[in-house]
């Protein structure tokens, strides 16, 4: 594997970055996560568009150009001849000090790795997932915006550790209020008699590119869309349950903190829903060879 590290390909073994590196110290950083399939990199430019939103958002420099930063994703999956997989795209502060000051970092890190992924086991696609409510509470939009897709991601895995102590393959995170967030790493989508509800940006929801994706597809199938805010009763006497996400993609969930969502299946407007997402990946997309 060939990891693009400040407009340089190392080996897996040979690709480091500093201890002092600020990403690594205090998770100061974006990053992005993009799919590819069938040899094209899907939504590539709505990713790179994020990142750099991320990045303005916390005051920190991206040393390359938008068509840098382009090309160097592209040539980081050509030199991976990879045709179906991943790409891990991070920013860190880069190298400084032990001070918390970003003042003793000169320039960011740029960190790109195209690999294969398997987020969730394919079981899970057709008899969906066990989803428990995490004790932890999203951190709030009035700490850090959930729109900045930061290196710190400690809130999120103490979710998922929460989830897999109850015994479920996800979890859904709260807010402050009590209202539904989002998953770990994943957006929520409910549909309750044939309208689907997902929570607004301002309620702890990251705007994911996949739940935008599921949305235009919800609209292109007639069916309606509504940010709302939403409760946990409201997942528990939902019709059907899904998450979406890059690595996710669009994932049935049939069992919340222990209620059977509709008959305890994937249901049929979630399967439309997925097979429409499949056969969008692969018919849309940035080339790479």
């Amino acid at each position: 594997m060939q990891i693009y590290i400040d407009g340089q390909y190392f080996d897996e073994a040979d690709a480091k970055v500093s201890v002092f590196d600020h990403g690594l110290l205090y998770g100061d950083g974006v990053f992005e996560g993009i799919r590819v399939y069938s040899g094209r990199i899907f939504k590539l430019d709505e990713h790179l568009e994020r990142l750099y939103d991320s990045a303005k958002a916390i005051l920190l420099k991206v040393p390359l150009s938008f068509d840098e930063l382009k090309a160097a994703t592209i040539e980081a999956c050509r030199r991976n001849k990879l045709k179906d997989g991943y790409i891990r795209m991070l920013v860190t502060r880069g190298k400084g000090s032990l001070g918390l000051s970003p003042d003793s970092c000169p320039r960011a890190t740029v960190i790109i790795i195209a690999a294969e992924i398997e987020l969730y086991p394919r079981e899970y696609y057709t008899k969906g997932l066990r989803v428990a409510t995490a004790p932890t509470r999203r951190t709030a939009p009035a700490a850090l915006s959930p729109s900045v897709k930061s290196l710190n991601y400690l809130n999120n895995v103490m979710g998922k550790i929460e989830g897999k102590l109850c015994g479920a393959q996800e979890v859904i995170m709260l807010n402050e209020q009590g209202y539904v967030a989002e998953g770990s790493g994943d957006n929520v989508f409910v549909l309750k008699k044939g309208t689907l509800f997902t929570p607004p940006i301002f309620a702890g929801a990251l705007g994911g590119i996949t739940r935008r994706v599921a949305m235009d597809l919800a609209a292109g199938m007639g069916i309606p869309v509504s940010e709302v805010t939403l409760m946990r009763y409201d997942l528990f006497v939902a019709d059907e349950v899904f998450l979406t996400g890059t690595g996710a993609e669009i994932i049935p969930a049939v069992e919340i903190d222990g209620r059977p969502i509709g008959d305890g299946t994937p249901g049929p407007i979630t399967r439309r829903m997925m097979e429409a997402y499949a056969k969008l990946t692969r018919g849309e997309g940035t080339p790479i060879f």
